[in-house]
């Protein structure tokens, strides 16, 4: 196996320094290898695709839609996803130059950051937040400000806004909102929406919108900031969440024509275009009555799950800001405990079988935490409780 020659390590990106691999996968392979372990660590639906979207994928095959696909994705897909917006939240975009299909949000992600940031530019992000945004703008060269929610129940509020913005003025390119939220499960109602966005119209500042949770919004509708600051908004969004379809790779980019021209070039750049089958499933989940329908069956059992653990975790003394969207549960872990997440995370793992995430890969604000995705059969999740009800009371100081 080839050594690479040492001096050439001191050649690379000096920002790849500031990073690592991601806390959360790291941590899901290190407890993997722990026998008969019981994994809530991922946001990985647990459900089966549907089949009439699988029948879509197939029949691309069939027909051999096997030639490049426009770099923005099939004119079908991005048709389906404007529709879709529009329909299901009312925010408007042209299919034609105000869509992008990228290879998962995570693509929208790292495309978004890259076109927008330069060295030096600050970033507002409203902590625990996921890990990603973090990572890319490091590795950017940007300084990310974080803004600790946990003191708010996990919402940034209007204040906590024009604080950032009055400390760091012009450096300032753009703030981050992920609703619901990964790892809290807190969303925004429309009353808070609207307030963020009455603070962000005076400024320059680039709204990066990602609501790919959107469809797993339970008591109340989901608002999307697009609605009432579409100017400067970057929507991303997919269907990886809402259709179970994590591994088809499948994000929706959308904002002003202007903006999402630029960040199409890295999207170029990076991936010339997502894959043709995947995207006609996408476009069958987005597109159709029964892909709608698909989610609001999920629905309905996430919820029941949720209200599950939710009542379980609280009864051992838990603290947890009841979710309102996505499929975590964020608990602070009870008085009488390690408090350092990864210590209590990796023992409870050890000692009975049972994996979650250390808060603390989410930002300031997450010490003392642990994510549980609930994602999983209610049979699983039902083992899960009885193995940390087991380990708290045999672990308590």
């Amino acid at each position: 196996m080839p050594e690479v020659k040492p001096a050439l390590l001191n050649n690379l990106n000096r920002h790849l320094g500031l990073v690592g691999p991601s806390a959360i996968r790291a941590f899901d392979i290190e407890v993997s290898s722990i026998p008969d372990i019981i994994k809530l660590t991922l946001g990985e639906p647990d459900f089966n695709v549907p089949d009439h979207i699988k029948k879509a994928a197939i029949q691309s095959i069939e027909t051999n839609d096997s030639h490049y696909a426009a770099s923005n994705g099939t004119s079908k897909l991005r048709e389906s996803a404007a529709g879709f917006l529009a329909d299901r939240y009312d925010v408007h975009y042209d299919a034609e130059s105000e869509v992008v299909v990228t290879i998962g949000a995570t693509e929208a992600i790292y495309d978004t950051l890259t076109t927008i940031l330069n060295p030096g530019d600050k970033i507002i992000l409203p902590t625990p937040i996921f890990p990603l945004y973090i990572a890319v703008g490091l590795v950017d060269g940007a300084q990310p400000i974080f803004v600790d929610t946990s003191t708010n129940d996990f919402v940034l509020s209007p204040e906590m806004l024009k604080a950032a913005i009055a400390e760091h003025g012009d450096d300032i390119k753009a703030v981050v909102l992920n609703f619901p939220s990964n790892p809290t499960g807190v969303t925004y109602n429309e009353e808070q929406i609207k307030a963020i966005a009455d603070v962000l119209r005076g400024t320059n500042i680039i709204v990066i919108s990602d609501e790919i949770y959107s469809e797993l919004s339970y008591e109340n509708t989901h608002v999307s900031m697009a609605k009432y600051l579409p100017e400067q908004t970057i929507l991303l969004n997919g269907v990886s969440k809402s259709h179970a379809m994590t591994g088809y790779r499948i994000g929706i980019l959308a904002g002003p024509a202007q903006l999402v021209q630029k960040i199409a070039m890295i999207h170029q750049f990076a991936t010339t275009t997502a894959s043709n089958p995947a995207m006609a499933a996408a476009a069958e989940a987005l597109g159709t009555e029964d892909g709608r329908q698909d989610t609001l069956n999920m629905k309905v059992e996430y919820m029941q799950r949720r209200d599950y653990v939710y009542e379980k975790m609280t009864e051992l003394g838990f603290k947890v800001a009841k979710p309102d969207g996505a499929f975590y549960i964020f608990a602070k872990i009870p008085a009488g405990y390690s408090q350092d997440d990864f210590v209590f995370a990796r023992d409870l793992a050890q000692k009975n079988g049972l994996a979650l995430i250390p808060g603390s890969s989410f930002g300031p604000g997450g010490e003392g935490y642990v994510r549980l995705s609930y994602a999983a059969s209610i049979e699983k999740l039902q083992q899960a409780m009885q193995r940390l009800s087991t380990y708290m009371k045999e672990n308590a100081k």
